[in-house]
């Protein structure tokens, strides 16, 4: 009868409404989560857009660090996520970058074929600004990762006190998929070191840093390691220029290694819950140089 047509439309109706209060209160709750830990999760293929040529260096299975390419065949990390607890270089065969990696697909995957960490960096010295000056490292892979596919960054010069930038990592608690934090500043620099106030953890060592500037981002620094507990947060990082220079000259000094075939399919990465993102410097110690 139409006045039971009458009622089932007014139960839609409000049914309609009911739902789009719960779509609002959900989108407010991500908001706020978002805006708590200043992250942006990147989980799919449209948020990963422009930053493929980041992922994740997976070291032998017992941990991780942060890479980025700056060239189809070379990977930007830090130095110390290339020496084991022992401070004993981790063979290239041990290392393998996964571009884009997010929930256990990757962009692309490869082995590294060499590897160079900066001849000033020393793994046995405590944690000090010389170390964290130093702390980069060069990863070449065993076959390119297209451009198509995965753009290399370049890197940015001239970095100024209190300019914004932004981080996109792995780090523990969110090593499935990169975490972007769009905003966060430089607050000092000076004697090749770098101070940022970004949201880092466990993991993100050898993130990189990205000036905001131009129409593309540009790597700035590298994450090497934070300031546990500090409020706000510290992270440090160094000039990468002359770093980066210098690790390029060693690389091509290196013997060559056995040409590997590369894979170029997308691949499942599996579950990573024994991985650890443990490859993550102490703190600076007050007073260190």
């Amino acid at each position: 009868s139409p006045y039971d047509w009458c009622k089932i439309y007014q139960t839609m109706i409000r049914f309609y409404h009911i739902r789009a209060r719960l779509a609002a209160l959900l989108m407010l709750g991500m908001s706020i989560e978002a805006s708590a830990s200043g992250l942006i999760r990147l989980t799919d293929r449209d948020d990963l857009y422009g930053w493929e040529a980041v992922g994740r260096v997976d070291i032998s299975g017992k941990g991780y660090c942060t890479g980025v390419l700056i060239a189809p065949n070379l990977v930007l990390t830090a130095a110390h996520c290339v020496y084991d607890n022992q401070d004993n270089p981790v063979p290239a065969g041990k290392l393998q970058f996964r571009a884009g990696l997010r929930d256990g697909v990757a962009i692309a995957e490869r082995s590294v074929a060499r590897v160079v960490a900066h001849k000033g960096y020393d793994p046995k010295l405590p944690y000090n600004g010389r170390v964290i000056r130093f702390d980069a490292a060069l990863l070449e892979l065993a076959g390119p990762i297209s451009s198509s596919i995965a753009a290399p960054f370049k890197l940015h010069e001239g970095a100024q006190t209190g300019q914004r930038v932004s981080v996109v990592s792995y780090g523990r608690g969110r090593d499935a998929a990169l975490s972007w934090q769009r905003d966060c500043g430089l607050l000092d620099r000076g004697q090749g070191l770098m101070v940022f106030d970004c949201n880092i953890t466990f993991g993100s060592s050898g993130a990189p840093v990205f000036s905001r500037t131009g129409r593309r981002a540009r790597i700035l620094s590298l994450i090497s390691g934070s300031a546990t507990g500090a409020n706000p947060p510290r992270a440090y990082g160094m000039d990468l220029a002359v770093l980066v220079t210098q690790l390029k000259r060693d690389l091509r000094a290196l013997p060559q290694a056995p040409l590997a075939q590369a894979k170029t399919r997308r691949v499942k990465i599996g579950q990573s819950s024994g991985i650890s993102g443990a490859k993550f410097s102490k703190p600076p110690k007050q007073g260190g140089s």
